[in-house]
C-alpha cells in the first residue's frame, strides 16, 4: 500500500510541539508505513532561542522547506507565506495538507491548500475566543471553513463549529497538547536523573533553594504594541515584590527597549528557552502568569493557578474549572491578582486521554 504524504506547515512556538507529537509516531514502525510526512517552517519563528531548539530537543526532523519569511505585518506575512507554500505543495503534491492552531502559518497553509483542492486537516479546530480583532481568532475562523477535516480537543469546539454550521469531517479526539505534556514530563523526568541539577537555567537566577516564584510570559502584539498596556502590566508585575521568572519574548524586549520599560530586580529576565526547560519552570513555579493562549491550558495541565492579561480566552474549560483567571491589563487587578492567589480544588476537565494524536492519525488513515 502506498503511503500517504503529510505536508505538515508550522511556524511558532506552539506548533513545534504539537507536531512533534504526530511526527514522532509517523517515525513509529506502527505508521511509518502508512505516512510520508514533510514539514515546512514557514520561518514566522526565526530566533533560534524560539525554533531550532524545538527540533534539537524534541526529535522533530528538521524542515525539508523552510521558507524564511520573518517578521512583517500581518497582510505581508500571510501573502508572502501564501505564494510560498503554493509552490512547495504544487512540487510535492501532497494527499493531506495539515496545520496546526491559529497562525498566519495556519491560515496561509489553509488558503494555499484550499485554492488547490488539496484536503486540508486542521488540528486545535473550533477554538473561540469571540473577539473577531484578535488575529489569531480571525484566523482560526478562516482555517476552519476552509478545512475538509477537523480535529477538535473538546466538545466546546465541537459545539462552536456547529453553531456555524460546520457539522461534516468534525471529530473530538482530545487535546494534543496533553500528549505533549505527558510525554515530555516523562522525558523530563528522565533527563532530571541523568544531570546535576535538570535545569541549569535556574541555577543562574540567585533564587534560593525552596524559594517561590512564578512564571511570567508576555507576547501577545495587543499588549506589547499598546504603551498603555504593557505599561501598566509592568508597573504591577514591579509593584508586587513575588520573585517572577520571565522567558523574555523577542517582541516584547523589543517594545519594552522602545517604551523605555524595565522590570525590578525581582523579576528575573531569562532568554526564551525550549519546551523542555519551559516545561521544566512550568512543574517548578507555583503560578503562571501569562497572555498566550497555549499557556494558559499548559498551567492547568501542570495543576498550576493560571493569571490571564487577557480579556477573554478560548479556553474556557480552564476558567470554569477555577484554574484559570482573565483579567486583563488593569493594574490594580493585577496586582490584586498576584497578592491573592488561590491553589482551587483538583477537577477533571475534559481534554481527552492523552492520545490525541493516535487518535487523529487513525482517522487520517480512512481519508
Amino acid at each position: 500500500m502506498q503511503r500517504k504524504k503529510i505536508i505538515t506547515i508550522i511556524g511558532a512556538r506552539p506548533q513545534f510541539v504539537k507536531a512533534a507529537v504526530l511526527s514522532r509516531l509517523i517515525k513509529s514502525d506502527e505508521w511509518n508505513s502508512k505516512f510520508e510526512e514533510i514539514l515546512v517552517h514557514t520561518g514566522q519563528h526565526y530566533d533560534k532561542n524560539m525554533s531550532d531548539v524545538f527540533f534539537d530537543e524534541m526529535g522533530i526532523p528538521y524542515p525539508k522547506y523552510n521558507l524564511e519569511i520573518g517578521s512583517g505585518s500581518h497582510g505581508k506575512m500571510t501573502g508572502e507565506m501564501l505564494i510560498r507554500l503554493e509552490e512547495v505543495l504544487l512540487t510535492e503534491e501532497p494527499d493531506i495538507v495539515l496545520v496546526y492552531g491559529d497562525t498566519n502559518s495556519t491560515l496561509a497553509g489553509a488558503l494555499a491548500a484550499a485554492k488547490l483542492n488539496i484536503p486540508v486537516a486542521h488540528i486545535e479546530a473550533g477554538l473561540r475566543s469571540f473577539w473577531k480583532k484578535m488575529p489569531e481568532e480571525q484566523n482560526r475562523i478562516v482555517t476552519d471553513h476552509l478545512s475538509t477535516t477537523l480535529f477538535c480537543p473538546t466538545t466546546t469546539a465541537v459545539k462552536n463549529l456547529k453553531a456555524e454550521g460546520i457539522t461534516k469531517g468534525v471529530h473530538n479526539v482530545g487535546d494534543i497538547m496533553l500528549d505533549a505534556h505527558l510525554h515530555y514530563s516523562m522525558v523530563l523526568k528522565e533527563r532530571n536523573t541523568t544531570t546535576k541539577n535538570g535545569l541549569n537555567e535556574l541555577d543562574n537566577l540567585n533564587i534560593p533553594d525552596g524559594e517561590e516564584f512564578y512564571l511570567l510570559t508576555i507576547h501577545r502584539a495587543e499588549n506589547t504594541d499598546s504603551l498603555i498596556k504593557l505599561s501598566s502590566i509592568v508597573d504591577a508585575i514591579n509593584s508586587v515584590p513575588k520573585i517572577a521568572v520571565i522567558p523574555l519574548h523577542p517582541r516584547t524586549k523589543k517594545q519594552m527597549n522602545k517604551f523605555g520599560l524595565q522590570f525590578n530586580d525581582h523579576v528575573k529576565v531569562i532568554n526564551p528557552v525550549g519546551f523542555l526547560d519551559f516545561l521544566s519552570l512550568l512543574l517548578k513555579c507555583s503560578f503562571v502568569v501569562t497572555d498566550s493562549g497555549g499557556i494558559q491550558k499548559e498551567a492547568f495541565f501542570a495543576k498550576k493557578p493560571c493569571i490571564t492579561l487577557r480579556e477573554q480566552t478560548e479556553w474556557i474549560e480552564t476558567v470554569n474549572s477555577g484554574w484559570n483567571k482573565t483579567i486583563g491589563t488593569n493594574r490594580e487587578l493585577i496586582i490584586e491578582s498576584l497578592l491573592n492567589i488561590n491553589m482551587p480544588s483538583l477537577q477533571e476537565y475534559e481534554f481527552g486521554n492523552g492520545k490525541a494524536g493516535s487518535s487523529i492519525l487513525d482517522l487520517m488513515e480512512t481519508f
